[in-house]
């Protein structure tokens, strides 16, 4: 369905706060260096001694989170695309957001899959046909609407935010909680341009902005959702509190919703008031399954951490 605003002239007037957001991004991200992260000291070749399951200091669950979290940011190359249709292949500050984005994303494989490689930390074998499988098949959708897609983007990197974080403290391994709280701090800040791009958004288009926030909450899906086994793979991950329904609801929608004064909103179309409404039931919704996931984790042995707020 074509969205009800006009997208062009939309981009038109966001740009120059696009510019500023993206002026005031330049000020404030650090320059680092994956090398920098990486115990290189530890590293042996392969051809010499080949990996056996035996040589990991990771669980299981912390295993399968790292392997989640490198083959979703793997599929850069099909991001940068969906990014780019996003805005339009527009050019100004767009264009050089997202070629500065695509740069930033780019450092997170690097030290991800160097870590585990160094440290032998997950089966090589695996995890090469694993990044082949993922890059193969691809993040296949067209490019949404700019409103959607900003919507979409907003929650998706808070959530990879926490959850790349919640990795490294599971882990329990100074050297990967350290490599994830760099990544953690790139993705939180490509969460505040794109919420308050969208900020902008629900200025100049308020009633279309908010179907769209809407839209994309109830239809909310990981960007690795399409990694082989997946969904197995998230449920051991939520078990072990790294990211569960509760930090979904809890640390992910409501503290953007928050930000962006969902409810407070007023003079709205009748679609964009239907689309509160559905919005508080689905909160609503999601509470109740938090809590019957709490009750049914309650005396589990399972080790858990506290959400990363």
């Amino acid at each position: 369905m074509s969205p009800d605003y006009n997208e062009r002239g939309l981009l038109i007037e966001l740009e120059p706060e696009a510019g500023r957001l993206y002026d005031r991004h330049l000020k404030v991200a650090q320059e680092w260096f994956p090398h920098d992260y990486i115990p290189y000291r530890l590293g042996r070749d392969f051809d010499k001694e080949p990996w056996t399951p035996d040589q990991p200091r990771l669980t299981g669950v912390a295993q399968t989170a790292f392997e989640i979290n490198l083959l979703t940011e793997d599929n850069l190359p099909s991001y940068h695309r969906l990014i780019h249709g996003m805005f339009g292949n527009g050019d100004g500050a767009w264009i050089n957001w997202v070629g500065r984005w695509t740069a930033e994303e780019g450092r997170h494989a690097i030290v991800l899959r160097d870590y585990l490689m160094v440290t032998r930390n997950i089966d090589p074998i695996l995890l090469e046909r694993g990044r082949m499988t993922q890059l193969e098949k691809g993040y296949d959708l067209a490019s949404p609407d700019t409103l959607h897609g900003l919507a979409y983007v907003a929650f998706q990197e808070l959530a990879t935010r926490i959850s790349h974080r919640n990795t490294g403290r599971y882990s329990d391994d100074p050297v990967a909680d350290r490599i994830m709280i760099r990544i953690a701090a790139d993705e939180n800040l490509h969460m505040v341009f794109y919420r308050d791009i969208m900020s902008a958004a629900l200025v100049l288009e308020p009633s279309a902005a908010v179907c769209a926030i809407v839209d994309e909450v109830l239809s909310f899906k990981m960007p690795g959702a399409g990694i082989p086994q997946f969904v197995r793979k998230a449920a051991q991950m939520a078990r072990a509190g790294i990211y569960d329904v509760r930090v979904h609801r809890d640390e992910v929608l409501l503290p953007i919703l928050r930000h962006w004064r969902i409810f407070d909103l007023t003079n709205l179309s009748e679609a964009a008031e239907e689309a509160r409404r559905s919005l508080a039931e689905h909160l609503d919704t999601l509470e109740a399954t938090a809590r019957r996931f709490e009750e049914r984790l309650a005396g589990s042995t399972i080790p858990r951490i506290a959400a990363v707020g």
